[in-house]
């Protein structure tokens, strides 16, 4: 009979499902999560790759086609549908301000914030042109990082600064992690 202790840290860390990453645009959720599913040997979902696909439009044209609340309406609704296994999720920034869609992340499986500084939020972003921000008219992105922080704090299960992180070495922290948890 096999035990817990009997398989490889990625077959224990299999069991939860999925790994969900949040936080800032340009904190690496995207690359880490393309990186972090290839070593667990997982798929890996983008869900403003989702969110374009479902509706056939690049992002900022969605955004600003539906305007802000219908648009955070739409990645509620699809993030709040995902029936997934063995999958690593890089979520849009935004989604911290759908409660469904972080209730079924969180069921998917832990939840893990991405955290960036400001200043290194900013230069990351830039001017932000079409990145596809989800942001209130007349906020800044000051302003925008402000308000969402502590809604990434609050639903993390986990927080990995990746402003100076190489990306490997950011991956490894994940992985040793999940290692870590999978025991618990």
């Amino acid at each position: 009979m096999n035990t817990a202790n009997d398989f490889s840290p990625i077959q224990r860390i299999s069991k939860t499902g999925c790994v969900s990453l949040i936080g800032m645009a340009g904190a690496g959720k995207s690359t880490l999560g393309r990186l972090l599913a290839e070593r667990l040997g997982w798929a890996h979902l983008d869900t403003d790759r989702l969110i374009e696909a479902y509706y056939g439009l690049p992002l900022q044209e969605l955004l600003d086609g539906l305007g802000l609340t219908a648009f955070l309406k739409a990645e509620e609704t699809l993030v709040s549908m995902l029936a997934l296994r063995r999958t690593v999720i890089s979520t849009g920034g935004s989604v911290v301000y759908g409660p469904v869609a972080m209730e079924r992340l969180k069921l998917l499986g832990p939840v893990i914030h991405l955290d960036i500084s400001l200043p290194t939020f900013l230069v990351r972003v830039g001017d932000a042109g079409n990145r596809g921000l989800a942001m209130a008219p007349g906020l800044t992105r000051e302003d925008l990082y402000l308000e969402r922080q502590p809604l990434y704090q609050a639903a993390a299960d986990f927080t990995l600064s990746t402003d100076t992180t190489d990306r490997m070495a950011g991956v490894e922290r994940l992985l040793a992690w999940l290692k870590q948890e999978s025991h618990t």
